[in-house]
């Protein structure tokens, strides 16, 4: 006797978590997701990549960083639609050393930080560093791609 309710019970459990899980898979194709506007890094690269972001907010310059980039993953450096149309980029790889950089200088430091402007970054404790350019055109969402033939490579 026991062991027939518990053949029903595993029965009707089973039966119930299989309907459910093909409901929940069912839902994934049925339910669109809204869209999803976001700045984004992607590593192309075999190592672990430290980026940083400058952008003007406000009539303010800001740069943040380090936004670590797992190799040949892609990661949001912000989220939801953009309100600038040019951002800025300095990143490092971190197992070989090479950067993408460029002419245009922003202050980083050596630790995380999130830093208001551009003037006097020796004398504020911060490193002037350079950061290439992204135009977005205005765009909601945009996407950079980081690769090894693009980076300059370490200074001996």
């Amino acid at each position: 006797m026991l062991i027939a309710a518990l053949k029903k019970f595993f029965a009707t459990s089973l039966a119930t978590s299989i309907a459910f899980s093909i409901f929940l898979i069912g839902s994934v194709f049925v339910i669109p997701s809204p869209a999803h506007a976001d700045f984004r890094i992607c590593n192309d690269t075999k190592s672990l990549v430290g980026a940083a972001l400058g952008y003007k907010e406000n009539e303010k310059w800001l740069s943040e960083g380090w936004f670590q980039v797992p190799a040949e993953t892609c990661s949001s450096l912000i989220e939801g639609d953009l309100n600038s149309r040019f951002y800025y980029i300095y990143a490092e790889d971190a197992d070989k050393g090479g950067q993408w950089r460029g002419d245009v200088f922003l202050c980083t430091n050596e630790r995380e930080f999130k830093i208001e402007g551009v003037q006097d970054c020796f004398t504020r404790g911060h490193i002037k560093t350079g950061f290439f350019e992204i135009d977005t055109g205005n765009r909601s969402n945009w996407m950079v791609r980081l690769t090894e033939q693009s980076q300059s490579q370490p200074q001996q």
